[in-house]
């Protein structure tokens, strides 16, 4: 167990084995074994609850995704994905020359270290689950998961070239500002005139700007 423990969206814990998770439910039957695989999770949005911080767990597929809960004193390892990003974690990796979502992630980099972001941004998905567990995840399909942990505004300038030049990339890119209210899109960001969806740890919410905390309303 970690002394010291104050997880986030998107961090990665590693717990000791699968008997130790939380479900709301009867667990989906891959779980077991993906997590004698991977004994990794995902911190998830939504509020801890009892004590236990909501995390998400990784199959082999993209429906193999499921939700449960993890007391911190079960956390053997707790990784932030930032992290990761500022070490170039991935260029270590045996085929990270060899796959496109690898390769486009050093061209990310320079985007978002070239737009001020630098130390502020995290690999989520695939990528980030592969780069904390070391167990390959990423295939030649993989998309690049992003977030950005924006305590200040930006502006929509700013984001929209980001955007911009992110869409350059060889590989499709989903990219998130965290704001302290929430999560918000880029590309959502960066082209509405209007109304925002903003997801919070109580569920998606209408707001006219992110970074103010008056939400507008449920969706």
């Amino acid at each position: 167990m970690i002394a010291c423990f104050a997880a986030r969206v998107h961090d990665l814990l590693r717990l000791g084995s699968p008997g130790q998770l939380q479900w709301d439910a009867e667990p989906p039957a891959w779980a077991a074994s993906s997590l004698e695989r991977a004994p990794w999770v995902v911190v998830r949005r939504p509020a801890s609850r009892e004590h236990c911080v909501a995390v998400g767990v990784r199959g082999g597929g993209r429906a193999h995704r499921a939700a449960a809960w993890l007391h911190p004193r079960h956390v053997l390892s707790h990784v932030r994905a930032e992290d990761l990003a500022a070490a170039g974690a991935w260029r270590s990796l045996p085929h990270a020359k060899a796959m496109p979502v690898f390769l486009a992630l050093d061209r990310a980099q320079d985007i978002l270290d070239g737009h001020g972001f630098a130390g502020q941004w995290g690999v989520g998905g695939s990528i980030g689950f592969e780069l904390a567990s070391g167990v390959p995840t990423a295939s030649n399909a993989s998309d690049l998961d992003l977030h950005i942990r924006a305590q200040d505004p930006v502006s929509r300038e700013v984001a929209k070239s980001l955007d911009r030049a992110l869409a350059s990339l060889a590989v499709r890119c989903d990219v998130l500002f965290e704001t302290p209210r929430g999560a918000v899109a880029l590309a959502e960001f960066a082209h509405a005139n209007g109304r925002l969806r903003l997801r919070t740890a109580q569920g998606s919410r209408l707001v006219t700007d992110p970074w103010e905390e008056h939400m507008l309303a449920s969706n």
